[in-house]
Parts: C-alpha cells; sequence; structure tokens
C-alpha cells in the first residue's frame, strides 16, 4: 500500500525531528524542522498538533521498528538464545543508531508527559525477551529466574539513566550502555 502525501510529510518531519533531537536535544525549534525541511512552519502544524505530539510520535515509531527487529531477531536460527537475548535487550533499532538517546533525561523536567509515554512503552517492551527466558529454561541454556525481577532489574537501570545525565557526563552513547546492561544481565543468567 502506498503512503499518501501527508503520510510522507509526517515520516520526513518525524525523520528530521530525530536529527534535530540528535543535534540539539529538545531544545531543537518548530523553526529548526521548518528550515531544515524547506517548509513553512504552517505546514509542520497541519501535520502534528506541536512539538510534543511530535516527540511521541517519534517514540512510537522508535518502538514499532524495535518490535520488528525484534521479530526478525526471535525468528533468526543462526542466533543462540543467549545471542537473541543480548540482541533483543541491548538494541537500539537500526534507524536511530546515530541517536544520542543519552540526552533523553532532559525529558523528565521539561516534557514530563512525553517521558512518561517512552516508559510506558520501554516497560512494554518485553515480550520477546520473556519468550527467550522460556525457550532458554526449557532447553537447559538458561538458569531458572524470576522474568517479573529480571524485568524489574533491566527497567530500574534503564531508568536510572534518566534520572540524570549519568550517560552524558560520562561520555557514554546510550546504545553502548544498553549493550553493556544487556551483557551483563544475560551473562549473569546462562546456566553453568
Amino acid at each position: 500500500m502506498k503512503a499518501n502525501a501527508s503520510d510522507e510529510l509526517r515520516i520526513r518531519i518525524l525523520d528530521e525531528a530525530a536529527k534535530q533531537f540528535d543535534k540539539k536535544g529538545i531544545k531543537f525549534t518548530m523553526d529548526d524542522l521548518a528550515k531544515s525541511l524547506g517548509i513553512s512552519k504552517k505546514t509542520i502544524y497541519a501535520a502534528f498538533e506541536d512539538k510534543r505530539s511530535i516527540m511521541t510520535e517519534t517514540i512510537d515509531r522508535f518502538f514499532d521498528d524495535a518490535l520488528a527487529e525484534e521479530e526478525m531477531i526471535l525468528n533468526d536460527d543462526d542466533l543462540s538464545i543467549v545471542e537473541q537475548l543480548k540482541s533483543i535487550i541491548g538494541r537500539v533499532p537500526e534507524r536511530y543508531t546515530q541517536n544520542d538517546l543519552a540526552q533523553l533525561y532532559v525529558l523528565k523536567e521539561k516534557y514530563p508527559s512525553v517521558y512518561r509515554h517512552w516508559q510506558h512503552c520501554r516497560e512494554n517492551y518485553w515480550e520477546g525477551v520473556g519468550i527467550l527466558i522460556n525457550r532458554g529454561i526449557e532447553k537447559g541454556e538458561i538458569r531458572h529466574v524470576s522474568l517479573p525481577i529480571l524485568k524489574t532489574m533491566f527497567q530500574s537501570t534503564i531508568e536510572q539513566f534518566f534520572q540524570d545525565d549519568v550517560l552524558v557526563k560520562n561520555h557514554i552513547p546510550y546504545r553502548d550502555a544498553l549493550a553493556e546492561v544487556a551483557s551483563i544481565l544475560v551473562d549473569g543468567i546462562i546456566a553453568k
């Protein structure tokens, strides 16, 4: 099904918003978007209500991409369960690998509703991990672990990244921090 012009415009705006976020953090403006896209702010406002709605939809798009990539990982028979787990837990969707998501901590104070949306989406991104943990336990590759405890550990760690600028202060890209957390968590549940 071919996207209509309105959908294509929305996608262009979302793509550019992600680039602007990476350059300027949440300080990017609608003027910045309009200028970089070569369109008027009025055109942007015809597609999106406000900056908050652009950021919220960008988050939805991020997790839609994450779920699509998760599905590919779950169906990749060339990867072991451990490799699949590390890939899913420690992955930033391909479209966003150039973005510095460590800057998301600023959302909590400046755009609390957008930050809560990020949290909600992140907390619900766990189904594939549960499937793999259960598969790994059944095959004896993973020791029996409490999935709610593992999820809480992961979510709490990620949440801590956004309590302040710990990643920014230490010059650690979010994707690298996420991969390290995945490695620590997964290596700790492998059956010995």
